[in-house]
C-alpha cells in the first residue's frame, strides 16, 4: 500500500515542502531514497523502536521511503515522525484519509516520545503558503509555530497521540498564540537595561549618541572595563522592534534552535557576544552566506 505524508526542509530562514511516499510491498528490506543524510537513513532504528515501545509493529515486509524532490538534500532527524507516520498507515494500524491535510514533524526517542525540532516557525509559514490546514510538531514547539495565522497547530508528545488524533480516537485541540498581543506584551522586556549602569558618563553619552543617530561604535579598552557590559545593554536604548522585525528575527532563532519553549516571539533586539578571535566568516555565517552566493 502507498502512502504519502508531507513535512519541510529549512534551507537558510525559508522552508521547501517535502513530500515522504512510503510503499509497503512483498519483500523484507527496508530502502530509503531521494538524498537522505545519514542521520535520515538512521531514522529507521529510531521508528522501529518507538514504534515496538507504544504498542504497534514495523512491518516486516519491503519497505521504500522516497522523499521528493529528489534531488533536494534531506538533513537532520525531524523526518521521523513523517516517515513513522507514513509507515503505521501504509501497514493498516493507522488512518491515511486526513494526512495530506497536515505537515507533520518531529524527532522520535526510542520510547515514541518526540524531541524539539529547528526550523519550526518557517516551517510553519511555507505550510500556510502551501495550503495545508495544520501543522503537526512536538509540543516544546507548538508556540512558536502558532504565532502563523490560518493554520492549526497540534503540538503533540509522541507518536500514539499523532495515531489517535487521525483514527479519531484522540482530540487534541490546536494552540492558540495571539500574535499581537504576544508581541505588545513582551515588546521591550530587557533582561539587562542600559539604566543600570553607574558612572561611565562619557562613554554612556557616546551611546547614546550612537543609538540615537543609528551610528556604529567600537569600543576599545583593557580587561574589566565594561565594554561588553555597556554593549549588552545597547539594544535597551534602541528604537523598539516593528513586529516585521521581530518576526524576521524569530525565524533566525528558530532555525538555530534558540528559541525557548516558552517564547512564541522574540520581542527585543539581539545581542550576541563572539569570541574576540572569530574569523570574518564564522562572524557573518560563513556556510550560508556561500550558498546565497552560489544561488545568486
Amino acid at each position: 500500500m502507498l502512502v504519502k505524508t508531507f513535512g519541510s526542509a529549512v534551507y537558510g530562514i525559508e522552508a521547501i515542502t517535502i513530500t515522504v511516499e512510503v510503499n509497503i510491498a512483498a519483500g523484507t528490506k527496508y530502502f530509503i531514497v531521494g538524498l537522505p543524510d545519514v542521520a535520515v537513513k538512521e531514522s529507521y532504528f529510531r521508528i522501529e523502536s518507538a514504534l515496538k515501545n507504544t504498542g504497534f509493529r514495523m512491518p516486516r515486509q519491503q519497505v521504500v521511503v522516497n522523499m521528493a524532490p529528489a534531488d533536494i538534500k534531506k538533513e537532520g532527524s525531524s523526518y521521523d515522525l513523517t516517515i513513522a507516520t507514513a509507515v503505521l498507515a501504509a501497514s493498516g494500524q493507522m488512518e491515511p484519509e486526513n494526512l495530506d491535510k497536515y505537515i507533520i514533524m518531529g524527532e522520535l526517542s526510542l520510547d515514541g516520545s518526540l524531541q524539539p525540532i529547528k526550523g519550526a516557525l518557517p516551517i510553519a509559514i511555507q505550510a500556510r503558503k502551501d495550503g495545508f490546514k495544520g501543522f503537526i510538531l512536538p509540543k516544546q514547539n507548538a508556540r512558536e509555530a502558532a504565532i502563523v495565522n490560518d493554520l492549526e497547530v497540534y503540538g503533540v508528545d509522541n507518536i500514539k497521540e499523532v495515531a489517535g488524533f487521525f483514527n479519531g480516537d484522540l482530540n487534541i485541540g490546536p494552540e492558540v498564540v495571539n500574535t499581537r498581543e504576544e508581541f505588545y506584551n513582551s515588546l521591550s522586556n530587557y533582561d539587562s537595561d542600559f539604566s543600570e549602569v553607574k558612572g561611565q558618563e562619557n562613554i554612556k553619552r557616546a551611546l547614546e549618541i550612537a543609538a540615537a543617530g543609528g551610528h556604529n561604535v567600537i569600543l576599545i579598552g583593557p580587561p574589566g572595563a565594561g565594554k561588553t557590559m555597556l554593549a549588552r545593554r545597547l539594544p535597551s536604548i534602541l528604537p523598539p522592534l516593528s513586529l516585521y522585525e521581530s518576526l524576521e528575527t524569530t525565524k533566525i532563532h528558530s532555525v538555530a534552535g534558540k528559541l525557548a519553549a516558552a517564547d512564541a516571539l522574540v520581542t527585543v533586539r539581539p545581542f550576541r557576544s563572539p569570541h574576540h578571535t572569530i574569523s570574518d566568516v564564522a562572524l557573518v555565517g560563513g556556510v550560508i552566506y556561500r550558498s546565497n552566493c552560489e544561488n545568486t
